[in-house]
């Protein structure tokens, strides 16, 4: 019976040092990823359609926060410029330094560079393109900006006759998003715009948004875990004790 109970006490000392441990690591995944997260990242809130249907009005979203330098073509910034107005706007960059950016060919596509450019991302209708033909050389330093939901955007088009001719500065870029967060029904990372991957400088890659979420998740799991072996193994005990305690009295 001691043996018993010796064997006992050991495997509930290995157990309280293993739930200590995951616990631990567990504070360290879940604090460490939200610390980080908040370092990287900005939650907005996209106050038009004009990114419909990738980003719907009202939605919230992640972005990630970037210098200018950073942006390549397909990205969804968040920008502040203060000839589009006075609040941060979500739109999606076309074209870079130096880039000649026109709509569009005889199927309705973008024309970067004389190159069309598939956007699977914009809304299922015949005119994927603006609601104007248009075309501009986008000047060094400068990003020409367009919303998904091109019929209802005001963007680069509509600003051509502004002294940056619909440009803006990339330092004007606060943020890159990545991902949406709500509503629940549009949760998720925003589609890859491999349409521009093919033009020099290429196309950005995905912010830690999902390694972020894991580790969250994981350290969240190993606390929750870790915690609850300590009730857990109380109440398994007392079952134990109580069974030998039975077990005694039919044998005495």
């Amino acid at each position: 019976m001691s043996g018993a109970r010796s064997t006992d006490g050991g495997r509930r000392t290995r157990g309280s040092v293993l739930s200590g441990v995951a616990v631990a690591i567990g504070c360290v995944l879940f604090l460490g990823g939200f610390a980080w997260g908040a370092f990287l990242y900005k939650p907005y809130t996209v106050p038009t359609n004009s990114m419909a249907p990738s980003i719907k009005q009202g939605a919230r979203v992640l972005a990630e926060r970037i210098d200018g330098d950073e942006v390549r073509r397909g990205d969804v910034v968040v920008f502040q410029d203060k000839v589009w107005g006075d609040t941060p706007m979500v739109k999606r960059v076309v074209g870079v330094d130096g880039d000649k950016v026109e709509c569009c060919d005889r199927r309705g596509r973008l024309m970067v560079n004389g190159k069309p450019i598939e956007e699977p991302y914009l809304p299922d209708t015949k005119a994927t393109g603006t609601s104007s033909f248009f075309s501009a050389t986008v000047p060094k330093g400068e990003l020409f900006l367009l919303g998904d939901h091109r019929v209802d955007s005001v963007d680069s088009p509509e600003h051509l006759a502004d002294g940056a001719h619909g440009t803006v500065p990339r330092d004007t870029v606060r943020a890159r998003v990545d991902a949406v967060v709500w509503p629940q029904d549009a949760m998720g990372m925003l589609e890859r715009p491999t349409g521009f991957a093919a033009l020099p400088g290429g196309i950005s890659e995905p912010g830690p948004v999902t390694p972020l979420t894991y580790a969250v998740t994981i350290g969240a799991v190993l606390i929750l875990g870790g915690a609850a072996y300590g009730p857990i193994a109380k109440i398994a005990a007392r079952r134990r004790d109580k069974g030998e305690r039975k077990a005694a009295t039919v044998g005495g």
